[in-house]
Parts: structure tokens; sequence; C-alpha cells
């Protein structure tokens, strides 16, 4: 993988590489003039992957904004599935009640995979009782998920207006993001060159040429009547600041960009919202590739992401012939412990398990773990 600065030199270093030594290359490109050319320049050049972790982190911002209610969203199965975390406020009828009653009470197909409480992360069963403050992660088709959050009284409505802070890279695929989801968008950027570039390319935009960390111009702003603010300076105090302030304004959805990783127990415990971590989101999609070049006569793995803030896999495996427990009913199976078959994708139908269900040749199975290692679907037996 080629990792410089330059686009340009990331890609004569995979192209060396690869008529050098015929190895599968992966290059950073981050320069939004060549955002369209992806597909272009990875055939011509002969690259495995090209990198824009700015415009990935951006998609993903774009994609809680629009569900502002969940903290991160992971999607499996083409789309067609996907796994949010969200934490139960106070009040909420989920507090008190195992995920038995919940289901009785609510009959809505979603299925729940990790339960953070109290610092700890637990793979749930039937019996696993939800409080007030706890973070879940669920898995379920996309038109399932307003119909939950409606019954349990959290906002589906993507929010309305967005103060993003920091005109770089990522806040340039996220203002056109957003500006094409009808979302109305304000830039705070300290440089006036790139304050003048945005405003080029962003005419619907308001570009606002000062420092987003004064109290005073985000006040002049009206970030009190902000449903969304994205903080993305090039200093996780500062962003870490403007967050906390804006949760203090009222503000309904912030996303805190952080560089550094050192400090992540800290940064968990200040209770951000959502936190995005653009290093991470390139590792996870280095992964993802290599994990996926390691295929096996029985399955591979099609796709992965890290959740709860990387300390748990969600993984999904293509079933092929090799499976040892290939049409076995799921109350039959033996898995090993911490892991939780969450989603069965069966040529488009999507199946949440309960234990008469089966896993058979051509489905895609989503596996929740807080183990690592995870390479095939057998690994998943004890």
């Amino acid at each position: 993988m080629s990792y410089w600065k330059q686009d340009e030199l990331n890609l004569l270093c995979c192209l060396s590489a690869r008529k050098a030594g015929h190895c599968h290359t992966i290059a950073r490109v981050r320069n939004p003039e060549y955002s369209t050319e992806i597909s272009f320049l990875k055939e011509e050049l002969g690259l495995a992957m090209i990198i824009n972790q700015e415009q990935t982190a951006a998609r993903e911002i774009a994609r809680v904004m629009k569900f502002p209610s969940a903290i991160e969203i992971d999607t499996f199965a083409k789309g067609r599935v996907e796994l949010l975390r969200f934490r139960i406020p106070e009040g909420s009828i989920l507090d008190g009640l195992t995920l038995v009653e919940m289901h009785a009470k609510l009959h809505c197909a979603v299925l729940v995979c990790t339960v953070e409480h109290n610092g700890n992360i637990e793979i749930p069963n039937g019996d696993c009782v939800l409080h007030a403050g706890d973070v879940i992660s669920i898995v379920s088709e996309a038109r399932e998920e307003e119909n939950f959050f409606r019954k349990i009284g959290l906002q589906t409505n993507k929010v309305r207006n967005v103060i993003i802070v920091g005109g770089g890279d990522i806040g340039f695929y996220l203002c056109d993001m957003l500006l094409n989801a009808g979302i109305s968008v304000k830039v705070i950027e300290k440089r006036f060159n790139r304050c003048e570039f945005l405003s080029e390319r962003f005419p619907k935009a308001s570009i606002i040429h000062g420092d987003g960390s004064n109290q005073q111009l985000l006040l002049e702003e009206d970030i009190e009547s902000t449903e969304g603010l994205v903080a993305l300076t090039d200093f996780d105090e500062e962003n870490v600041i403007l967050s906390l302030y804006a949760r203090k304004a009222g503000v309904r959805k912030i996303v805190t960009k952080i560089n550094k990783i050192a400090f992540e127990d800290v940064i968990s415990s200040l209770d951000l919202d959502t936190t995005i971590h653009p290093r991470s989101l390139t590792a996870e999609y280095i992964l993802q590739y290599v994990r996926a070049r390691r295929n096996s006569f029985d399955s591979n793995v099609e796709t992965l992401h890290w959740i709860v803030d990387n300390k748990a896999e969600a993984l999904e495996f293509h079933v092929k012939e090799g499976f040892r427990m290939n049409g076995v009913p799921l109350q039959n199976v033996t898995l090993k412990d911490n892991i939780l078959v969450a989603c069965i994708n069966r040529n488009g139908k999507i199946i949440l398990p309960r234990g008469q269900d089966v896993m058979q040749t051509g489905d895609t199975v989503v596996i929740v773990t807080t183990r690592r290692g995870l390479n095939d679907i057998n690994d998943i037996l004890r």
C-alpha cells in the first residue's frame, strides 16, 4: 500500500510495485478532483483498491445526519441490512425490559446484537436486561428501522440544517453530500482562500470566514437553533470542546472527528454522541480487502466492520458447500462464546434468525463477535 501525502506519488508507487512484483496494490487518493475518476484510475492502473479516507469519513457522517438517533450505522447485504448503534435514553420504553420482553411488546423485526453497559460489552441472549444509558447495536432491514425507532420514541427524521466547523477535504465531501440530501449547510473555515474555493463550488451553502471555536461567532450563526454540528478541525481537543459546547446549546446531532486514538477511553467517557476516526476507517477497509483475499474452499469474509469503538467485529460470510453445519437448525449448532448469528441473506430475502432457521449454501451470513481473527464461517463453531 502507498500512503504518501501526494496522490500522484501514491499512484506511481503502486504502478511501479505492480509492474515489478505483480502484487496487489492499494493507493490512497484524497484530491476531490480525482473523486469522479476513481473507477477509471483503478482499472487503467490495475489497482486492487483506491482509498479516499476523507470521502469515506464524510459518507459515514452524512449517513448518521440522515438518521440522527443512531451513533453509528454500518451496512451489509449490499445495503439491504443495517447495523445501528444508539443509546437508550432516560424514560425509554426499553428501560428494564429483557430482550424477550422487548420483542413480545414491540413486535419489530430487529435483533439486538451488542449491549454496552457500564463499560462492559456483551453479546446478549434473551434474558439480557436493557437499561437507560446502555448503548445497543441492532440489526434490521433498512425499512424496519423507522418502525422500531418510532415505537421506542426516538426521532427518525434527518436533520434540517448543519454547521460544519472546518472546510478541509472531509468538509468538502460532506457539504456536497448534505446539500444533495436537501440539508441546509453552513461551513466555518479559518482560511480565506479555502472559503473562496468552497463558495465557488457550493453556491447553495453559507461559507463563513472565521474561527469556529469562537463562541460569539457560533452564537451569531444561531447554533442554538441548529440541528446538527460536525467538528472537523485539525485538533482533537478543539473538536471535543466544540462538541461539548454544541451539546450544551441543544444541538440535536453532533459528530466529532478524532485523529488520535491514544486517549480512546477518555473520549468514550465524554458521551460525545458520534465520533469519527478517519484512520480507523481506512484500516477497516484495508483489513476487509485482505480478509476477502484469504479465500478458502468453505467461505470467505465479504464485508467487515469494526463496531463498538473497535471492540467488536461484524463480519459477512459467504456460505459455501464446505460449511460443516450446512442446513442444520441454529438451535442445534454449538457456537463459540461471544458469537452471534445476526442475519441471514438468502437470495435477497433477509432473515433475522431464530432457533429453527438454518444456514445453507449460497447464503451470506452476518456474524457479530468480540473475538478476533475469524477468517472463515467454520471458525464460529465450537
